[in-house]
């Protein structure tokens, strides 16, 4: 039997607010036309914030600026025959007044501009449960100072003394 360590997926997500109303994402997945905010998974090499504002850019277009911390969210999907645990970092600040002129990542089919209620309308299409769920936090107020993360980065090894 292999020895196989388990890890969450480190997933990152935007929360971006203008005029009252919610920048999202419709994307494409194995469930159908979903609701979403900017988000996706970090990838090796980067931080946290790195990845929100990599991730927000690439699904909307819009540069984001993050301000804080919405929240940590730790979420297990059940599917048939598998499941997955995903831990996910949102954030909350302000983005570009105009998408830069750029392809959008694929399966993400366009962006939306969503209140309150009209997300409350449409759970059945949010991507997961964590899209209402930091929405709220935020909404509640919910912020924490981005200084409460930390990235410790280890180099190539160093060479024994002779």
């Amino acid at each position: 039997m292999k020895n196989e360590r388990w890890a969450p997926h480190v997933t990152v997500a935007a929360v971006i607010e203008r005029d009252g109303r919610f920048l999202m994402v419709e994307e494409q997945t194995a469930d159908g036309l979903r609701i979403n905010q900017p988000a996706g998974h970090l990838e090796a090499g980067e931080t946290l914030l790195q990845a929100a504002i990599r991730e927000t850019l690439e699904e909307t277009a819009h540069t984001f600026a993050p301000q804080a911390l919405v929240g940590v969210y730790m979420t297990h999907i059940d599917k048939p025959g598998s499941g997955t645990t995903y831990l996910r970092f949102t954030f909350c600040g302000t983005c570009s007044a105009e998408p830069a002129p750029r392809t959008l990542d694929a399966g993400i089919v366009r962006t939306l501009w969503l209140t309150p209620d009209e997300l409350r309308a449409c759970r059945e299409r949010h991507r997961t449960p964590l899209v209402m769920r930091s929405l709220d936090d935020y909404l509640a107020g919910q912020r924490f100072a981005l200084d409460l993360l930390h990235t410790h980065s280890v180099g190539p090894p160093v060479a024994d003394a002779p």
